[in-house]
């Protein structure tokens, strides 16, 4: 059992979010316990990737806010492109990897090499990279290797 669990309010959908999300991210994702009263789901415990998060039908008392995120390293810029689709239908796509599914969750869709990029030693190349980040909403890996390399 993880020491930190996310734990996600929702109105009254947890579970269509959950199915969702699990039909998005299907490696090591699952539904570990659903709970109910009066046969409606009130929570339920899930896992993403092998991240467990717990959501709840809270009412509409709070809501998602981008104040805190989602965020998913990925290894290319294939599965940037497949993640960002299938969460961004229905939601809102924002600046610099950020968007809001259709539930109002933020997610930061991000490659892992934008890290060793901006992380360099070299400030020029870095900033370069961070100028064309600042530029885009879905994060470009080719346009973000051109800027660091100077091309």
């Amino acid at each position: 059992m993880q020491k930190i669990t996310p734990f996600l309010w929702f109105d009254n959908n947890a579970e269509e979010a959950i199915k969702f999300y699990l039909s998005i991210f299907k490696k090591d994702s699952k539904i570990i316990r659903i709970f109910r009263q009066a046969k409606k789901v009130t929570s339920a415990k899930f896992r993403l990737n092998g991240q467990e998060f717990m959501a709840l039908n809270g009412g509409p008392h709070f809501k998602f806010t981008p104040a805190i995120s989602l965020f998913v390293n990925c290894k290319t810029q294939a599965e940037v492109d497949r993640l960002w689709k299938k969460l961004s239908k229905g939601g809102h796509k924002s600046q610099c990897g950020w968007l809001q599914d259709k539930f109002g969750l933020s997610w930061q869709i991000v490659p892992e090499a934008f890290f060793a990029m901006i992380t360099s030693k070299d400030a020029v190349k870095s900033g370069r990279v961070m100028k064309a980040m600042l530029q885009m909403k879905k994060l470009d890996l080719p346009a973000l290797q051109r800027a660091y390399d100077g091309r």
